[in-house]
């Protein structure tokens, strides 16, 4: 869509960094899935959530499982995308009906009030709500099977309505039952909702139930993984194709008949930045850094997406597709909710670039993220302009 509203540049700049915000992506949700995981040992998960040796040995198994699965081939990793979405939910709703017993017995440790549950301005905070923006990020990937999709005008809405809805009261209730059990300064986020699965199975004596809960997360986790690689994978291997990338990049594995070099290179990439992140840096740190480079990298096809949306709104054709979703309101409806997007967008790009108050050294932080944010879009820059070097001589 980039690039046939805009230019042939913007779009692979579009491409490349959807492509390449997963190499900071997955070893931050991997440092949190491995970290969920080691509640799988009970109360003494706490400590392996916070051991260096374990975060990283558990997020490289997970890794390899989640590729090796959409190496394989889709008809394979669905099932691990599938189970993994199932999983997400039951976690969640066990912590929910945990926190209420608690709450009914023995009261919340956070004392709930309107004065401090209002948004309050605060720099060390606002890194946050960017996170938040990211929440609601993800149903776009659909795109890239949108050819396995039912009826997508009347499917695609409801799924947008649906999905927002359920994230904005999984993440509500999900909050309450937490800090009904831990007191806001002591949750990790990495794993807080383990924190609390823990401590809250253990006072209702059903240890087991915070055990299974981090298996079901493992799980989920994992197939979350799993569901972002098989989408976004597609993504390089196009631009390979079109040889502004290498051309490794559009080979066809010949058994399973996915792009398994555009897979394995997110794989490799994302070790190496894994392991990168940890040098003189806490896990809670290293946490940070990687989440919010992923947000500034992913946050920028998401501005070319919504300027090309306006400019595609005057085309006389704008209906003619009957596959295509379109935006209520016409031209003014486009207007309105890409030019709304567009700012919220801009402005978690913004805030992602802001230390968090527990920053331990802010300076290095901003440094961090800055210049790993420029330096990943300039590597795909340096591959556009060699490939669009390399078709103007073969056209001349």
């Amino acid at each position: 869509m980039v690039q046939r509203s805009l230019r042939r540049f913007h779009g692979c700049v579009a491409g490349w960094s959807y492509w390449v915000y997963t190499v900071f992506y997955f070893p931050g949700l991997l440092l949190a899935s491995a970290a969920m995981s080691g509640y799988v040992t009970g109360p003494g998960g706490a400590a392996l959530a916070q051991n260096r040796t374990f975060l990283i040995i558990g997020s490289m198994i997970l890794l390899v499982v989640a590729v090796g699965f959409n190496i394989i081939g889709l008809n394979i990793g669905k099932w691990l995308q599938n189970a993994g979405g199932v999983s997400t939910y039951l976690p969640l709703l066990m912590l929910t009906v945990i926190a209420f017993v608690l709450w009914r017995h023995n009261g919340s440790v956070t004392h709930f009030t309107w004065a401090n549950m209002k948004p309050s301005w605060s720099w060390d905070t606002v890194n946050f709500w960017s996170q938040i923006a990211f929440a609601f990020t993800g149903l776009e990937l659909v795109s890239a099977m949108s050819q396995e999709i039912r009826d997508p005008r009347k499917t695609l809405p409801r799924a947008v309505m649906a999905s927002g809805a359920m994230i904005a009261v999984i993440y509500i209730l999900g909050t309450f039952a937490v800090l009904s059990m831990i007191p806001s300064t002591e949750v990790d986020p990495k794993s807080g909702v383990f924190q609390a699965l823990t401590q809250g199975t253990t006072l209702l004596k059903i240890g087991f139930v915070g055990v299974l809960a981090a298996l079901l997360v493992s799980v989920g986790n994992a197939g979350g993984v799993g569901s972002t690689v098989a989408g976004i994978s597609r993504v390089p291997f196009v631009v390979g194709i079109d040889r502004y990338l290498p051309a490794a990049f559009g080979k066809i594995h010949p058994k399973w008949k996915t792009p398994y070099i555009s897979i394995l290179v997110q794989a490799i990439l994302s070790a190496a930045v894994l392991l990168l992140s940890q040098i003189n840096e806490t896990t809670r740190g290293a946490y940070q850094s990687l989440i919010d480079i992923t947000v500034i990298i992913y946050f920028i096809p998401f501005l070319y997406m919504f300027a090309a949306a306006m400019k595609l709104a005057t085309r006389p054709d704008r209906g003619a597709n009957k596959q295509a979703v379109l935006i209520p309101g016409g031209r003014i409806g486009v207007y309105l909710t890409s030019g709304l997007a567009a700012a919220v967008t801009f402005a978690s790009i913004v805030f992602s670039i802001i230390p968090p108050g527990d920053s331990s050294n802010k300076v290095l932080f901003e440094i961090k993220v800055i210049g790993s944010s420029i330096a990943a879009i300039a590597v795909g820059l340096v591959l556009y302009y060699r490939g669009a070097r390399a078709k103007a001589r073969d056209a001349a």
